[in-house]
């Protein structure tokens, strides 16, 4: 029998992209609000370019921010500061703000729903029971068993080194760095296992001179060298896959990234959904997370199925599981739920619906309830979406993430009657 075989690639980002500085941006104001006001509706759009930063959307809440101080303060804690910053500085830029009020309509759908729910759901508290999603819309969340958090191990490598590739430069190791910078995996799978390492590319921002060198062909030699020791190693280290003899390395193809950021690139929020994700695994619904409070089902729900797909695959149930949502504006209950493990369910994708419908209440407030996602900035020192802003929402093990809790796990073996292979 011929093996299939095939290539997989997945992208991260620093914080320093432009689109992930309007990330970032977007969820900082969100925290800010929700410290002070957990129940603040926000939908809070980012976009910077050279010399500038635009926040427009609606936010309709009873705190009190000052938002042009929390762009300035995110965009210097990313690194953007005068000249060792690459030409993007949080004190000089300019901060334009367009916010209106979130729409009556929008919001009496989210306040009072058509409630369709009828059964004995362990969430019947008035506010659960009545308020709707926010938008309607479809998400979906996934799992599998490629890495211990449960993720592709495509994403999670890019993720990585992405997340080192920042760290090297925040603690000086290279401290040539800029804040700017992309990384990619691609990964060889054999029978739908990943098999090998098959080609690592980086792109980072760096100072037009090196310990005194000009020449940039030997600047370049320098980062490849540097980044290959100090960034790629270390993060495989932890990894049983690991580069080989005929691992391609792609560090700089361009060959130069001296302007980048804002300066270099315009950016807007949202704009970076597969690398928040699954890195392109999984299908996605479309919809961004960042600036958005947790009423809008495009981040609550997608974070409840992950949640779900997350406990469905240390369960045992299958090795990969993918979950679709879908939701109407102002109804509570969700429209759809399908589940599709691609053939690997120990039991059949409609028994593990079924489980979910059981065990699951994936109405909006709900989530909000049982992940407290409200609250979870006042809880966190007044940060907490903004560090999700970066380097991936799904699979994050350096914070502590609610929707990554394996809680449901002893429950679903036991409603389905399946008992772990003693292998597994």
């Amino acid at each position: 029998m011929v093996s299939k075989r095939f290539l997989f690639t997945s992208e991260s980002v620093t914080e320093g992209h432009p689109d992930k500085v309007c990330d970032q941006i977007s969820d900082a104001i969100l925290d800010a609000l929700l410290t002070q006001d957990p129940k603040s509706r926000v939908a809070a759009e980012t976009t910077v370019t050279t010399g500038m930063a635009l926040v427009s959307g609606e936010i309709t809440s009873n705190s009190y921010v000052d938002i042009p101080s929390v762009i300035r303060n995110t965009i210097k804690q990313i690194g953007y500061a005068g000249e060792e910053g690459g030409g993007f500085d949080y004190k000089t830029c300019a901060v334009l703000t367009s916010i209106d009020e979130q729409s009556s309509d929008i919001a009496g759908g989210v306040n009072k729903a058509f409630e369709t729910r009828n059964d004995n759901a362990n969430t019947s508290d008035e506010e659960t029971e009545n308020i709707g999603a926010g938008d309607q819309g479809i998400m979906f969340g996934y799992a599998c068993n490629e890495t211990p958090e449960l993720m592709p191990l495509p994403i999670s490598l890019a993720h990585k080194l992405a997340f080192q590739l920042a760290k090297v430069r925040k603690n000086g190791t290279l401290n040539y760095l800029r804040p700017d910078g992309k990384s990619q995996v691609t990964v060889e799978y054999i029978d739908g296992k990943p098999s090998r390492i098959d080609t690592i590319v980086i792109s980072t921002q760096h100072d037009p001179e090196i310990n005194g060198e000009t020449d940039n062909s030997k600047i370049q030699a320098i980062i490849k060298k540097d980044l290959i020791e100090n960034v790629v190693n270390p993060v495989f280290e932890n990894f049983e896959i690991k580069p080989d003899e005929t691992t391609k390395y792609l560090i700089n193809p361009s060959g130069r990234f001296v302007v980048g950021g804002p300066q270099g690139d315009a950016g807007l929020t949202g704009r970076k959904i597969i690398v928040d994700t699954y890195g392109g695994y999984s299908r996605h619904g479309g919809g961004a997370f960042s600036g958005k409070d947790p009423t809008k089902v495009d981040r609550s729900a997608a974070y409840a199925t992950r949640y779900v797909a997350k406990n469905i695959v240390a369960a045992g149930l299958a090795d990969k599981c993918e979950v679709q949502l879908g939701y109407a504006i102002g109804v509570a209950e969700p429209v759809s739920i399908l589940v599709d493990t691609f053939g690997t369910g120990k039991i059949s994708d409609d028994e593990i619906s079924q489980l979910i419908q059981d065990n699951f209440d994936l109405r909006p407030a709900a989530i909000i309830n049982q992940f407290d996602l409200r609250n979870l900035p006042a809880k966190n020192g007044g940060t907490f979406y903004r560090l999700l802003a970066a380097y991936g929402h799904m699979g994050r093990t350096d914070i502590n993430v609610p929707w990554e809790a394996l809680d449901k796990v002893e429950l679903l073996k036991q409603k389905a009657n399946f008992k772990q292979p003693a292998s597994v």
